[in-house]
């Protein structure tokens, strides 16, 4: 088993990606990220692994990324960790969702991060970073040798920016500071589409075609410390 086990669920309607992520030495402990629709589906594949999640991790909370929240924080009893800006769209979702999605069960969530905390959750050391544009209070969880990235950067894409709070210039710099603090081998487990590399999006990904230009490809982790200074 690798020193990471990540395991993806497409789930609902727009076809959202959810993880159950778990460390190398705690398998029978793990967290769930984004659990968007299809709570039951996501509740037996953490039966099938044999793991009890010990806390839900949200990047953000467009409906697709939370709408299974309250039924998979219930039949868990895991906390949930939100991001404080976007809480509001968590414990009063149906107030948020577009016709013909839904219904969703709000819920009050435990904890909320802003960016910069340094989680230790089911055996794992889990770096929360601040990576707004697509929603105000967007954030990424780094964990060793990659990122979920929720709606910031998909494989040849990139997060909208055409929805509330949504900013392309704002996006664009949260992509950079990833770019700038990880290796490109680093691993990216986005919301949609594909798994990819940072590596990949950087010299590939038709939207960042301006980043190309003054990002440096980030081969180390020296190379990160030198990046970001």
């Amino acid at each position: 088993m690798s020193p990471l086990d990540v395991r993806a669920f497409t789930v609902g309607p727009v076809q959202e990606n959810a993880y159950i992520v778990r460390a190398d030495g705690d398998a029978g402990r793990a967290v769930m990220i984004d659990p968007g629709e299809e709570a039951e589906r996501l509740l037996a594949a953490a039966e099938d692994l044999g793991v009890q999640i010990e806390a839900i991790l949200l990047t953000h909370c467009h409906f697709d990324h939370i709408g299974a929240v309250a039924p998979v924080a219930r039949a868990t009893g895991a906390p949930v960790y939100c991001p404080e800006i976007e809480r509001p769209l968590l414990t009063d979702i149906m107030s948020w969702v577009p016709p013909g999605f839904g219904p969703f069960e709000s819920h009050n969530p435990e904890h909320t991060v802003t960016g910069g905390e340094r989680l230790k959750l089911a055996g794992l050391d889990i770096d929360v970073i601040f990576t707004p544009g697509h929603s105000p209070g967007h954030v990424t969880y780094a964990v060793p040798g990659a990122i979920l990235s929720g709606d910031v950067l998909f494989q040849g894409s990139v997060g909208r920016v055409d929805l509330p709070g949504g900013d392309w210039g704002t996006l664009e710099r949260s992509i950079e500071r990833l770019l700038k603090a990880f290796p490109a081998e680093t691993v990216v487990y986005p919301g949609h589409m594909g798994i990819t590399t940072l590596g990949r999006e950087r010299d590939t990904n038709p939207f960042l075609s301006e980043l190309r230009v003054r990002v440096p490809r980030v081969t180390s982790a020296s190379d990160a410390a030198a990046a970001g200074s």
